[in-house]
């Protein structure tokens, strides 16, 4: 280039630049924001930053199918789905509209599902067959204080009478003794029998124990003068003789507080192959927010939530046996607050974290420990730091499962608390003495994280805010990936979606993270307009997909029986480091005790890959696994489907 024209090109960019200031001197802020963002565009788009941090992008569903995802699970036919029942939105439940969606993520095909209950707030597990066990909603939205028109609460109602049990229908009317004042049930009870009580030495009677049932009254008109200050014992209206002597109701204050969500008892298992609810019975108890848990038998443990009255349930916990689709209690009470991250251990106990989703005493079922659900002893687990900040934190198993290693995420204090923890915290149950100590710190106060399991053994954490429910915009537009054998993170690209309350992640076939989901309180750092429910999808493609290539999969067998091999062919065989079987997810509010990823043991000859399933029942547990094989450089395959009987 010769200097003339080098001058010339001088002269062009300094007049450029001499625009460009002078633009910025009248409008500084608006030329530094675009010229901002369309370098952040060309930045994550250059494929060095993707090879390097992943990239993000957005799924806008046609208006047509959108909905407010509360639920997500991935199915063995490699599609997604997603259930809002009424969405968190109160009119839609007036209107019985209860969604569900089932997503294509490869075609990109969408289908509305007939939903038969209000699925919103319910539990999930995946079964031995494939299908989805599905069990609990909502019966009854809450009402806030200045909301509520009828005084109500709960009435306890006993039978005395040792002989039969007796059950009042809906629409039972209870009159005070003292107040002389009137409430109606809305719904129907049971009351058990009273249960006779004998000296243990000498066999002498002693007194008859009444049996309870609950249930929630209401006054039959509005007002404060109907509200009762006190405790009274109530008449029953409608019961005569005996059953009039032995049967009465006792209740404290009835007044215009706020009423909290109430459950359904209704259960569900979803075919993913006809893609439709199929009803089983009921559970006994109904329950908003559960967790369900698979025990070492392959049956499923429900465990905890509000009941139909709106009442944590008390401790009484229930088993679903898969053979006969039936429920029956366990044998001993234990109580826990909403959504408890409950994981089945490798010796048949269960693991509680201490996370958990909210609703509940916050004295009773906090502390983190071992569970025998069967002899119901419960050992407690010390060194958990920032203990009164444990709701709407998040568990999960770290990789390889055999290692037995937990990683307990952030987290807030109870109920609507601006507290949030920056702690993560780690377990190792294999130790001798199992205590929890701190792992590497968050950036922020973190409520809400969401964490997945990859396939190259890191854990992707993303999302989440400081504040409850993303108040003050404190949404945390932040990706880190886990590395559970340095106990790092590393800093990845950042999501475009905020993601707080009702909303969670799913790792896909393909070796991608979907992501749904979020319900912020409001819409602005002041708190003064009210927030949007998300219904954008988001994918995070990990750096590991924007690698020369990924080593290819396939021809090996659907089912391997625990202990078994299954032998797969790959033309890229010698260079396949390790295999993972991964269970895939069902995730809630910052709760998926499904997923797990475990290491397989294999060896190759030439184009075959020959895998070994571990024999532990509660290590690899009945059902449908994503089978991926990783190359040196931790890059996966897609995944092969395979069923583990």
């Amino acid at each position: 280039m010769n200097d003339s024209a080098g001058r010339r090109r001088a002269r062009r960019f300094a007049i450029g630049t001499a625009a460009v200031l002078a633009l910025a001197g009248m409008n500084g802020p608006w030329v530094y924001r675009v010229g901002s963002e369309e370098y952040h565009q060309y930045k994550i788009n250059r494929p060095r930053y993707k090879a390097e941090n992943g990239h993000w992008d957005i799924v806008q569903f046609p208006e047509e199918y959108r909905q407010d995802t509360i639920h997500a699970a991935l199915l063995h036919t490699g599609k997604v789905l997603l259930v809002a029942g009424s969405g968190n939105n109160q009119k839609n439940f007036d209107k019985k509209r209860f969604d569900t969606r089932v997503w294509d993520p490869v075609k990109g095909t969408i289908k509305k599902i007939p939903t038969p209950k209000d699925l919103f707030c319910t539990g999930h597990t995946q079964l031995a067959n494939g299908n989805l066990l599905i069990a609990g909603g909502t019966k009854r939205y809450e009402k806030l204080k200045g909301d509520v028109t009828k005084a109500g609460g709960l009435m306890i109602v006993h039978n005395e009478n040792p002989d039969k049990p007796i059950t009042l229908p809906a629409g039972t009317r209870f009159t005070g003794r003292e107040n002389g004042k009137a409430f109606v049930s809305k719904d129907p009870v049971l009351v058990p029998r009273a249960k006779k009580v004998f000296d243990k030495k000498t066999g002498t009677y002693l007194r008859n124990d009444p049996g309870l049932g609950r249930i929630y009254v209401e006054a039959q008109r509005s007002g404060t003068r109907y509200e009762t200050g006190t405790q009274d014992n109530y008449r029953i209206r409608g019961l005569t003789g005996l059953d009039a002597r032995n049967t009465y109701g006792i209740a404290q204050k009835l007044a215009l507080d706020k009423k909290d969500f109430q459950g359904i008892r209704d259960a569900f298992e979803f075919d993913p192959v006809a893609e439709r609810y199929i009803k089983v019975d009921p559970m006994n108890e109904a329950r908003w927010y559960p967790t369900l848990t698979t025990l070492s038998d392959g049956k499923v443990l429900s465990v905890s939530g509000l009941d139909d009255i709106g009442q944590l349930v008390p401790g009484k916990n229930e088993v679903f046996d898969p053979g006969t689709r039936k429920w029956s209690y366990t044998k001993k009470i234990r109580q826990f607050p909403t959504y408890p991250a409950l994981f089945l251990m490798q010796n048949g106990k269960i693991f509680y974290s201490g996370s958990n989703a909210g609703y509940g005493p916050d004295d009773v079922g906090r502390d983190p420990g071992i569970w025998d659900v069967d002899s119901n002893e419960f050992t407690k687990l010390p060194g958990l730091s920032d203990p009164d900040r444990m709701e709407t934190s998040g568990t999960v198993l770290l990789p390889p499962a055999q290692d037995e290693k937990y990683l307990v995420i952030g987290g807030g204090g109870v109920g609507e608390s601006k507290l949030s923890s920056r702690r993560t915290r780690l377990i190792d149950l294999k130790a001798a003495d199992p205590r929890f100590r701190d792992g590497p710190s968050l950036e922020k106060g973190t409520r809400y994280p969401q964490s997945s399991i990859l396939p190259d053994d890191t854990v992707l954490v993303s999302g989440g805010s400081e504040d409850y429910r993303g108040r003050g915009d404190s949404n945390i537009r932040q990706a880190r990936l886990y590395h559970p054998d340095s106990n790092s993170f590393t800093q990845v690209a950042d999501p475009l979606v905020g993601r707080n309350y009702h909303s969670g992640s799913v790792l896909l076939p393909d070796g991608r993270v979907m992501f749904f989901g979020s319900d912020s309180l409001y819409g602005d750092r002041a708190d003064t307009k009210p927030g949007k429910f998300e219904q954008r999808i988001e994918i995070y493609t990990p750096p590991y997909l924007y690698r020369k290539s990924r080593p290819a999969l396939g021809g090996g067998p659907r089912t391997i029986a625990r202990g078994a091999s299954g032998t797969f062919t790959s033309r890229d065989a010698a260079r396949i480091k390790k295999v993972r079987l991964i269970r895939p997810s069902a995730s809630t509010h910052v709760t998926d005790v499904d997923q797990r990823s475990i290491a397989l043991d294999f060896r190759t000859s030439g184009s075959r890959i020959t895998v070994t399933v571990p024999k532990n029942r509660n290590l690899v547990q009945s059902g449908w696994y994503m089978l991926f094989a990783d190359d040196r450089h931790g890059t996966p395959s897609k995944a092969q489907w395979v069923k583990v009987p």
